[in-house]
């Protein structure tokens, strides 16, 4: 499959990157001129520019891409609306290139499925986060595209299990946390799976 991966050169987005060209996957990884990325690999383009430019994305999108992942997301905490601008310009070049798989990297919370002291922890900490990951979403919903938002639960650096928990709608029961490494092997097998299309899944350990 032709996967372009936007946010590829983020923590998460690396790991995709990596394990996708590990199960034979071509990618198109869309980066920042500055952006820290050493990886070269005879089935990895590296498309440079920058997600706030519509231009950017429609040129460097193409008919090409079976699929787009998104594990773009803002900085800090403050108040933004980076990530829905992001996402209102992917959603352009897929539109315009009639690319219909989108995998949307968010968060546990964009729900408020997160129970007691841990969702109310998530809402007050989370807020400007989770609310800028709800435009994207809502925008995502209006399109005749086959998306999968993806929600984990706190991301760790620990390494690849391959064992975790999935939830529709909500987040697995008593889950916690889940390592950035399974995140990325969770979006690479969905890619494929028809029962998680349009569906909103946690994750966790």
């Amino acid at each position: 499959m032709n996967i372009m991966v936007f946010g590829a050169s983020g923590a998460t987005g690396k790991l995709f990157v990596e394990q996708a060209l590990e199960e034979g996957h071509e990618i198109i990884a869309f980066i920042r001129p500055t952006s820290d990325f050493p990886f070269v690999h005879k089935r990895l383009k590296k498309v440079i520019g920058d997600a706030l430019v519509e231009s950017d994305i429609l040129n460097g999108m193409s008919s090409e891409v079976d699929a787009v992942v998104s594990c773009l997301g803002g900085q800090g905490l403050k108040p933004s609306t980076v990530t829905s601008q992001m996402m209102t310009n992917v959603l352009k070049g897929m539109d315009k290139h009639q690319v219909n798989r989108l995998i949307y990297l968010a968060s546990a919370g964009v729900h408020k499925e997160i129970p007691g002291v841990t969702g109310f922890i998530a809402q007050r900490l989370l807020r400007n986060v989770l609310s800028d990951h709800r435009r994207s979403i809502e925008m995502i919903k209006t399109k005749k595209l086959d998306w999968t938002i993806v929600r984990p639960m706190g991301l760790t650096d620990k390494a690849l299990t391959k064992k975790y928990r999935t939830s529709l709608g909500m987040v697995p029961k008593h889950g916690r946390s889940i390592s950035r490494a399974d995140v990325a092997h969770f979006m690479i097998q969905t890619l494929n799976n028809d029962k998680t299309v349009r569906q909103s899944i946690g994750l966790a350990t």
